[in-house]
């Protein structure tokens, strides 16, 4: 790994906070905090629903020109890109948060007050890492701070749902800045505690079966979509979870049918599975399809002589890997150090989030909160409060400019 840390990243992170230049940040984070939570609302009044972040890409795009920063693009996948240069092109680190959210194009997005809260879907996943892009580059940019490094910001499509990662995947293997990147930094919702430093591997599936269909009553014993999905829901619930590591399943979202009386012609389902390591993970994996193939089985074999199967569909719609950036890796002690220096007491966590992508292929990455607090993370409930939320704009500058490296010259 390519980077500007040259002593111990205690050192580092002392030494950054005694900087001048630093100490200029750190007020600046302070003396602008409205101006920065006013900045949070304008992007999150920018719908961005799954594939649909065009225009908060455009936004975001029209903040990076105003900040000065240069190559700026929205590239082909549609993640909107803009780089602060350093003395040096090396060492490239990413700086990213995910420019959409869960909820759908017909979602209102309009902010709402409430007390020091901030209510709107999307409001603090991923609202408040976006934000935290604008007030870095600002930060850097205002008072006037030089790098050794170069800071890419990215603003990346596809995190949620089914977007898959497909907005880093594309960054990192098949975009202008592929193979270019020494270290990736992401901000995915709030707080100051958690470094994320381990990718939670996942597979998502949408399972859709297709029948004849008919009358409830004058039909009945026709294969019914919705039986052979709740037989195989069922399944999926008696499965027997390890103590560790951990590991879930979530039906997330069901459909199918016309009517209260009428057997479905289909009926689909989209289902979650998560676990801490690859090896639990693929026996899930395994259970799950098996599970729906015997409950297709077990509603076809109680049809009517005659009658016509269920035809059963099974598609892979997501599929994370796992891994992790080893806790010595300078990244990650860098990011712990960083935490302790501002009095919060770090804390290593695993999760989903776009910093799997670069750890599968072996780029150091972590992901951060950029402070603050939130609840009811995707509900049309959710909320933010920016309170105290500088020291995570601290902590990103001193990670940040801790491996990059502070130009003093």
């Amino acid at each position: 790994m390519s980077s500007a840390i040259k002593t111990s990243p205690s050192l580092t992170a002392q030494s950054l906070l005694a900087s001048p230049q630093v100490k200029r940040a750190f007020s600046f984070f302070e003396t602008n905090a409205s101006a920065i939570t006013e900045e949070q609302i304008q992007i999150c009044s920018v719908p961005a629903s799954p594939f649909g972040e065009q225009h908060r890409a455009e936004y975001l795009s029209e903040k990076f020109s105003g900040l000065g920063l240069s190559q700026i693009e929205i590239d082909e996948e549609g993640n909107c890109i803009g780089l602060l240069k350093g003395t040096s092109p090396s060492p490239l680190l990413v700086v990213s948060a995910h420019l959409d959210t869960v909820f759908a194009p017909e979602t209102d997005f309009t902010i709402v007050r409430s007390g020091k809260r901030l209510l709107a879907p999307g409001i603090a996943d991923d609202g408040c890492g976006l934000v935290a892009l604008v007030a870095l580059a600002r930060a850097l940019q205002t008072e006037k701070i030089k790098t050794e490094g170069s800071i890419l910001f990215v603003g990346t499509v596809g995190e949620e749902g089914e977007g898959n990662l497909r907005g880093v995947r594309y960054l990192l293997t098949r975009g202008n800045w592929a193979s270019k990147v020494d270290a990736f930094l992401s901000f995915d919702g709030p707080g100051v505690d958690r470094v994320t430093n381990q990718a939670l591997g996942s597979h998502r599936y949408r399972v859709e079966l297709s029948g004849p269909g008919g009358h409830s009553w004058g039909d009945f014993g026709l294969p019914n979509p919705v039986h052979a999905l709740g037989r195989a829901v069922s399944k999926l619930a008696g499965y027997t979870l390890p103590r560790e590591p951990r590991t879930t399943f979530n039906v997330g979202r069901i459909e199918g049918g016309a009517s209260v009386n009428a057997i479905p012609e289909k009926a689909a389902m989209e289902v979650d599975l998560r676990s801490g390591a690859d090896t639990e993970l693929h026996r899930l994996d395994s259970f799950f399809r098996r599970a729906v193939r015997q409950a297709v089985d077990e509603e076809n074999a109680n049809r009517r002589p005659g009658d016509p199967l269920l035809e059963l569909k099974i598609d892979l719609i997501g599929e994370r890997p796992s891994g992790e950036t080893p806790s010595d890796s300078p990244l990650v002690e860098l990011a712990v150090e960083a935490t302790k220096i501002l009095g919060v007491e770090p804390r290593l966590d695993q999760s989903s989030t776009d910093s799997n992508l670069p750890i599968s292929l072996g780029i150091p990455a972590i992901t951060l909160g950029a402070g603050g607090t939130s609840g009811a993370s995707h509900t049309l409930a959710e909320w933010y409060d920016p309170t105290d939320r500088e020291l995570g704009l601290k902590r990103a500058l001193l990670v940040i400019l801790g491996f990059v490296g502070l130009n003093q010259k």
